[in-house]
């Protein structure tokens, strides 16, 4: 037996024989941690005595014509949102990995398919973070029967104490809260650390392949939003989910970043009650606002989250500055974008922005990456400075840094979705080639 000293990265897992300042890696200062393990060195025919030894089986490579493959059998979780975003479904012998900001709602949303699944089969939930009566707690709050007896549920964070429950008690599914509060005694270091998180993520996997039994971990986040941990956590798991929301608002989104048995491209769409998270069927109750819309600074788009298109309200106002630099405030889209369009406005509309604090916002707490919401924050702008009412108007392009409207992917989808819900007056690029020439033509209106 051999100690072996090295020094890992507490971000990306990066290992180096000798303490660094700032990881070479991930460009982090004063991440790495001083890790002691041990190592021995064993002969071949060692290893495979040891390996009879230990049941395990000689494994021959097989013919890709030999293997038969049938469409495994998806658990559905109750919540219609959320299995869309898994493809169809939980897998069996999956293992899924739900990060997310402290305070979203991540153990909110399992507690609840826990509990909805329980209903035919066994759950076994594992918390490292609270009391088994804190969980009761909400769980009455969130379904009033609390006489299930489907639902396991033990409080620890011993990785091998949790493997050895689960191996023992065989649920249909097991959820693990969370992942960075598992440890180990055999291995050093403080639960959360590279090691402890590789291990016992590793462990679990190979505990979710072996039984069949799906396994949902819930993930910590960095300070930048990243899943904590090293990186390799992200690409062990089959299926990496995101629930993000802001926290003053209802509406929370969950995002599938990584998906091995199904598209990444849908989300699901929740709100945040007193009874815990409901499913948003029809995302436009929360991000249309106020049902009269006749008012400045107020123009609609339709966004693509995934395949799904809604609308959303984009406002905005503009008011004289006192201020030497007048304050460009964007709440829902990147701030860069939004000084990008009032140069465009600026430059090819002739609006006299400069002199002018700009504020623009996007009802219901949804941030907007789709460059089709361009032309709206636009009008939305324009709107506000002349003072005229854009009346249920929705506008559907990027603009670009010579003022012309480009089109936008899925827009007959946009468009249709736009009619579908009675809007008739719709702005794009298939009608107007120039933003100048549409605020020229509002403008005389």
């Amino acid at each position: 037996m051999k100690s072996k000293i090295s020094f890992v990265c507490q971000e990306c897992g990066y290992d180096s024989p000798k303490y660094l300042g700032k990881c070479p890696e991930c460009g982090e200062w004063n991440t790495l941690r001083e890790i002691t393990t041990s190592s021995s060195i064993a002969s071949k025919s060692e290893k495979l005595t040891r390996s009879k030894l230990n049941g395990q089986k000689e494994i021959t490579p097989k013919k890709l014509s030999e293997i038969s493959f049938s469409e495994k059998d998806r658990m559905l979780t109750g919540y219609s949102e959320v299995d869309s975003v898994l493809g169809g479904g939980i897998v069996k012998g999956s293992v899924t990995l739900l990060a997310g900001d402290p305070g979203i709602g991540k153990s909110t949303l399992l507690l609840q398919i826990g509990l909805n699944l329980s209903l035919e089969n066994k759950v076994l939930y594992i918390s490292g973070e609270e009391s088994e009566e804190q969980i009761k707690m909400r769980s009455q709050r969130i379904s009033k029967d609390g006489k299930n007896d489907n639902f396991l549920l033990a409080s620890l964070n011993d990785t091998n104490q949790a493997f050895e429950i689960i191996e023992k008690t065989r649920p249909s599914i097991a959820i693990i809260d969370s992942i960075q509060t598992m440890e180990s005694e055999d291995l050093t270091g403080l639960s959360g650390s590279v090691g402890q998180v590789r291990y016992a993520a590793s462990s679990f996997i190979k505990l979710a392949k072996t039984l069949g039994v799906p396994i949902i971990l819930i993930g910590h986040v960095t300070k930048e939003g990243m899943v904590a941990g090293p990186m390799v956590l992200s690409h062990m798991v089959d299926t990496l989910l995101f629930f993000e929301g802001e926290k003053l608002t209802q509406t929370r989104i969950l995002r599938s970043l990584k998906n091995r048995f199904g598209p990444i491209d849908e989300v699901g769409i929740f709100a945040m009650n007193e009874s815990g998270l409901s499913e948003i069927k029809d995302p436009e109750q929360l991000f249309l606002g106020q049902k009269n819309l006749n008012t400045p600074g107020s123009v609609l788009t339709v966004t693509m989250e995934g395949t799904r298109a809604f609308i959303v309200e984009i406002q905005a106002l503009t008011v004289f500055s006192k201020l030497p630099m007048p304050r460009r405030v964007a709440n829902g889209i990147d701030r860069g974008r939004l000084e990008l369009l009032l140069a465009v406005l600026q430059k090819h509309c002739r609006l006299p922005l400069d002199s002018m604090d700009v504020f623009v916002n996007v009802a219901g707490g949804l941030k907007l990456s789709d460059t089709s919401s361009d032309l709206a924050i636009c009008l939305a702008i324009f709107s506000s400075f002349k003072n005229i009412p854009l009346s249920k108007t929705v506008a559907i392009s990027e603009v670009g840094l010579l003022g012309e409207l480009r089109s936008t992917p899925f827009f007959e989808k946009r468009t249709n979705q736009a009619k579908k819900l009675g809007f008739k007056k719709i702005f794009s690029s298939e009608e107007y080639k120039t933003l100048p020439f549409l605020i020229s033509q509002l403008a005389k209106a």
